[in-house]
């Protein structure tokens, strides 16, 4: 393991380049480097970069102050905490001055490197059709070690309690990493106390079986050992945190791999930005600084859950066989008999390819055929399945569409 001097050596690195996008950026404003013929591109470069480091450790808001109603008025949007739990809580958009949404969707977002609000767009976009729940997960830096582990299991059982929580009258949405864990929590209460299934569950690009079609992503955790993942990835909180001391694998880290992966095309929007800047065509809320501020801001993952992920999902593929167990005891993911399952997958998604997540569906035996729906789309990338273009003018439509045809309680 890698410990605490390591995170701390690493949280030095990015506040030292936060300061030097900060030198630049007063160096290239001081009038006497007016008449510089770099000036502008120094503070173009110190403001952009700057910024950049700063988001990494900054959690973004939800910014949704209010929604539109069918009355013609804009109504406030106001967020309750429904389950508070030290990992991660279950919160409602409560719309003020609005009847009840019949529709009733839960957001399970992932827990891989960003905050819940990666589905801002998506939240918008439900909002004026539903009452939005979301599982808002927390920052392991801040959990302290007293509040034990968490790992795949844990996660699945707070899933399950938010779930029965809400009742079976649910339709729940899974989006990217928690595909396979949202069916195994829907698989648990299946068992247990069938007739508190969900009405209908949205498998969105996630890797119920990482095998079915391979990617950068699947032949990491085909290509490293559990030894070599544990001593090159995982950290110990540094001091200052409430959660001092705890295994985690670094959201910076997880960022580096991230641009990593494209890393040609982050270079180039940079740079674009960064000419933007210094020609003054750059605004506050532009394409640039709306995806980023998103992207860069990134969490420490409990090092159990990322661990037992590589293990369990993707190395030993238990939800793919059927094999996952909690507490020791099986999970029979064919219990589930009355949630309707919808898998989505994007054409072009490089990080849950088409295949992963249709997985699901012969895993669903006792589940009628007519309860069952897939559906793939055309060009659409991993974001775009759950946040961009290819969501709001197809899959959205879709989705709600096979969330009024569950309307009534299965048989």
């Amino acid at each position: 393991m890698i410990y605490t001097n390591a995170y701390d050596v690493m949280e030095t690195l990015r506040t030292t380049n936060q300061w030097l996008g900060a030198t630049a950026r007063a160096m290239g404003s001081y009038p006497g480097m007016a008449a510089h013929p770099w000036a502008d591109l120094m503070r173009a470069w110190g403001e952009v970069t700057e910024r950049s480091f700063a988001r990494m450790t900054a959690r973004p808001d939800w910014g949704i102050p209010s929604v539109p109603g069918g009355d013609g008025r804009d109504h406030p949007v106001r967020i309750e905490t429904l389950v508070e739990k030290p990992f991660g809580d279950l919160i409602h958009f409560a719309v003020q001055g609005r009847a009840p949404r019949p529709r009733r969707v839960l957001l399970v977002a992932p827990m891989s490197g960003h905050y819940a609000t990666l589905l801002r767009k998506t939240v918008i976009s439900l909002l004026p059709d539903c009452e939005v729940f979301v599982t808002d997960w927390h920052n392991a830096r801040d959990v302290p070690l007293s509040e034990g582990a968490f790992d795949i299991e844990a996660y699945t059982l707070y899933l399950a309690q938010f779930m029965r929580h809400l009742g079976a009258d649910l339709h729940v949405i899974a989006v990217c990493q928690p595909a396979p864990l949202a069916l195994a929590a829907t698989a648990m209460i299946a068992q247990d106390t069938p007739e508190a299934q969900p009405r209908s569950l949205t498998l969105i690009g996630g890797p119920v079986d990482p095998d079915a079609a391979a990617t950068d992503v699947t032949d990491f955790g085909r290509r490293v050992t559990m030894g070599q993942l544990e001593q090159t990835m995982i950290q110990q909180v540094g001091a200052g945190h409430a959660g001092a001391g705890r295994p985690v694998y670094p959201g910076l880290l997880q960022l580096s791999s991230f641009v990593a992966m494209n890393a040609g095309s982050h270079a180039e929007a940079f740079g674009a930005q960064i000419l933007r800047v210094a020609d003054g065509t750059a605004r506050e809320a532009d394409r640039h600084n709306s995806f980023y501020d998103e992207y860069l801001a990134v969490m420490e993952m409990p090092a159990e859950f990322y661990l037992s992920t590589v293990a369990r999902i993707f190395k030993a593929r238990e939800i793919a066989r059927n094999a996952f167990t909690v507490d020791g005891q099986p999970v029979d993911i064919g219990c589930i008999d009355r949630t309707a399952v919808h898998v989505i997958e994007g054409e072009a998604d490089d990080i849950s390819a088409p295949g992963q997540c249709r997985a699901a569906l012969p895993l669903l035996t006792g589940l009628p055929e007519t309860k069952k729906a897939a559906h793939l789309e055309p060009g659409a990338g991993h974001y775009g399945i759950f946040a961009g273009r290819s969501w709001r003018d197809s899959i959205r439509p879709l989705v709600l569409r096979f969330i009024d045809a569950q309307a009534q309680p299965g048989d």
